[in-house]
């Protein structure tokens, strides 16, 4: 009993939206519709047993008439009640009674043949009893429960369908909310439910839509908002910070010089790399796809990059269409983070239109793994410092050419980030 329920349980969680409410009304209206058959019929058969007594003590009535008037049973005056002297099928309950000095009535509507029996003392230790068969009232009752039958399963029927096209719409609008949340959660901040249910209504759900659109629509002025101010300032720190290279080429040379130079290159490169965000996060970047050997390409990458690794796999035949500037920024931006924040050796491994970069350090955190790359944190002091820009702007890219990047820790030690680029 135990399992059947956790099964039973289980398969309801397991059905959707639309059928649960579906059979939860069919459950409903059947549990109704046998409440009131029950009652129908209780009520008929209460009815059929108080006529049946009523007869019964009437044709009993008519046969101690007769049987006192004649001294016998005349079965031409009785009906067609089956009156005996000391009946031996008489019920002994009904039969006690009678000795005893009462008329009382036994009915019988339940068994192979249903009957009424109504029976009084005739004197001594005789029983006068009448007999009338209930077979057509049985009969009756039966074709009666027959029609409450099939009207309850109509009425459950047309209840479910009612119930599924009414959950229909529900999980409809549901699943539209849903499908929006998820676009807006990719990225795709202009995205809105829109108006739901029967115009002029004002429902749960017509709430919830509205909720959710002004919850985007809140977080699209926010982000914008930030991309913009990100834009600016790097905009805006592009032109002194020129200046200052400039200048910091002009010094002597020394120690105090390179230290300069090397934190306004740093200082530099941190600008283009937020301008880059920028362009990633305002959808202006326009890939110019053409078709390649991948081998070669990584292998020239990986070669440019300034990072020590090891190519395997460079000799493949497999194309890509791809384009090479942004491979180029994803793969190095891939072999610099392993080289800063993992551990020798690195090794890049290209099989089919798939490129894997691999280190042996202590491996991605889970936070990384979980939310993905945070900008300007690296999510572990152990990884080394960093922006954290240089995954953002790898995966920002990918997205652009169409790949896609995958990060993983394989273990027992180091971290493996997977591209996986369209084949052509």
């Amino acid at each position: 009993m135990k399992h059947s329920l956790l099964r039973l349980r289980r398969l309801l969680h397991s059905l959707s939206l639309r059928w649960k409410i579906a059979v939860l009304l069919a459950a409903g209206c059947s549990l109704v519709a046998l409440t009131i058959g029950i009652l129908i019929h209780e009520a008929r058969a209460h009815q059929v047993a108080d006529a049946a007594r009523k007869s019964a003590v009437a044709q009993l009535v008519r046969v101690r008439q007769v049987y006192e008037l004649t001294g016998r049973l005349d079965f031409d005056k009785v009906g067609e009640a089956d009156a005996r002297l000391d009946c031996p099928g008489l019920p002994q309950p009904l039969r006690r009674a009678a000795l005893s000095g009462q008329r009382t009535t036994y009915l019988e509507l339940n068994g192979p043949q249903p009957a009424v029996w109504a029976a009084r003392p005739a004197g001594g230790d005789q029983v006068l009893s009448v007999r009338q068969s209930l077979t057509s009232e049985k009969a009756e009752l039966w074709e009666l429960d027959q029609q409450l039958m099939l009207f309850g399963v109509v009425v459950v029927t047309l209840a479910a369908i009612g119930g599924a096209a009414l959950a229909s719409r529900l999980s409809k609008d549901l699943r539209s909310a849903a499908e929006t949340a998820r676009r807006i959660s990719t990225g795709e901040l202009d995205a809105r439910i829109g108006p739901s249910g029967v115009p002029g209504t004002r429902d749960e759900v017509a709430e919830l839509s509205a909720a959710v659109d002004t919850m985007a629509a809140s977080l699209q002025r926010r982000l914008v908002a930030e991309q913009r101010f990100t834009a600016d300032v790097a905009h805006e720190l592009r032109t002194p910070l020129t200046g200052l290279h400039t200048a910091a080429e002009l010094l002597p040379p020394g120690r105090p010089t390179e230290l300069v130079r090397d934190r306004v290159s740093a200082l530099r490169s941190l600008t283009e790399d937020l301008l880059e965000v920028a362009r990633l996060d305002g959808d202006r970047e326009v890939a110019q796809l053409d078709t390649h050997l991948l081998g070669p390409l990584v292998e020239s990458v990986t070669r440019r990059s300034g990072v020590q690794a090891r190519v395997l796999g460079a000799d493949g035949t497999a194309r890509v269409r791809t384009d090479v500037r942004r491979l180029d920024r994803i793969l190095t931006n891939l072999l610099v983070n392993a080289r800063r924040h993992g551990g020798d050796p690195i090794t890049v491994t290209v099989t089919g239109n798939t490129v894997t970069v691999r280190d042996h350090g202590p491996g991605f955190p889970e936070t990384l793994l979980r939310d993905g790359p945070q900008r300007f944190l690296t999510g572990a002091t152990e990884r080394g410092q960093g922006t954290g820009l240089g995954l953002t702007i790898a995966l920002g890219q990918a997205q652009v050419v169409g790949a896609r990047i995958t990060l993983t820790n394989p273990g027992p030690a180091g971290a493996c980030a997977t591209l996986t680029l369209p084949p052509a």
